[in-house]
């Protein structure tokens, strides 16, 4: 399972930095682009307090499928320069439009066999990447969606304040409700790209763009297969937001709610809390999931360069 390192030129010119890992044997390969979710996260979607650990084995059981994987460091983050806070949620954007437009211009891998997939806010912006136009970037042959909304940033945001609030005891609701109306409140009321609200520096532009954010308008744009994977146990992604994503996305949708699968694509069969999270990040990725989506990427990209998506 070769890998090697490559950096993406982004629109303002900051090289982000990321690994490349590739099957064995001789390309050009097909490959994804891997998009992780919100924070300051690494090229494998860890941050310094929670290792989701996503990056390593999705693109090894992806190798292992005749794929190759780019996964990269987010803005000032681990080799990749600039400051995360300062980034909006657009520039994250960008920064996924320019990372699959390297990946696409290698000639190792089949430029029109390259797919996305994407993560919490990384799914969102791998619908951005399935629905744009002819002649904006290399096209996108298929899109990955895990534990992906669809509907406005607010109201995704505010749903899974609701979902949590329901995990904590009765008294503990309406006080934390009510303490995110007040956050949201402020968060709007800036115009920095980065504020300090409630006394801790928080990335204000990032969270405005993404309150404003509608992605259906990009589902319903999207002409090439999509898989759609939530947890039934996810406290932060609406599960019911699959059947929107279905309706939405023209004809080629496959939907899967899976049982105990949580937000952290973990099987946990208890209640649904983010007090479990620590416990689960002690085990692997699911590896059912894992299987899910290299079996589904094979039957997609390895005919896709023969003209014949499926």
């Amino acid at each position: 399972m070769p890998e090697v390192e490559m950096t993406a030129e982004a629109h303002d010119g900051l090289l982000l930095a990321g690994t490349l890992t590739r099957p064995g044997g001789p390309g050009p390969h097909p490959a994804v682009l891997l998009l992780h979710g919100s924070g300051p996260l690494d090229r494998d979607g860890n941050t310094r307090r929670q290792r989701l650990e996503l990056g390593p084995p999705l693109a090894a059981v992806l190798a292992q499928h005749g794929i190759a994987t780019l996964r990269y460091d987010r803005r000032g983050v681990g080799a990749t320069p600039g400051d995360w806070r300062a980034a909006g949620f657009i520039d994250t954007r960008r920064d996924a439009a320019a990372a699959l437009r390297a990946l696409a211009a290698r000639p190792d891998i089949q430029a029109d066999a390259v797919g996305v997939v994407g993560h919490s806010e990384g799914a969102v912006h791998a619908m951005a990447l399935g629905a744009q136009s002819p002649g904006a970037g290399p096209a996108v042959a298929a899109v990955v969606l895990l534990a992906g909304f669809a509907r406005t940033g607010e109201d995704a945001l505010r749903r899974q304040a609701e979902m949590i609030a329901g995990s904590l005891p009765t008294p503990a609701r309406k006080p934390l409700l009510a303490l995110f109306t007040r956050y949201l409140a402020r968060v709007k009321a800036t115009s920095t790209d980065v504020a300090r609200v409630a006394g801790v520096r928080v990335n204000a532009r990032w969270m405005r763009e993404l309150l404003a954010h509608d992605p259906r308008p990009d589902l319903a744009n999207i002409r090439v297969p999509v898989l759609a994977v939530t947890g039934g146990n996810d406290i932060q992604v609406d599960p019911a937001d699959l059947d929107d994503i279905h309706r939405l996305v023209p004809g080629r949708a496959e939907i899967h709610r899976v049982g105990d699968l949580t937000h952290l694509l973990r099987g946990d069969p208890g209640p649904a809390s983010l007090l479990t999270y620590s416990r689960q990040l002690r085990r692997p990725v699911d590896p059912e999931l894992l299987t899910r989506i290299a079996a589904w990427l094979t039957a997609r990209l390895h005919t896709s360069v023969k003209g014949t998506t499926s």
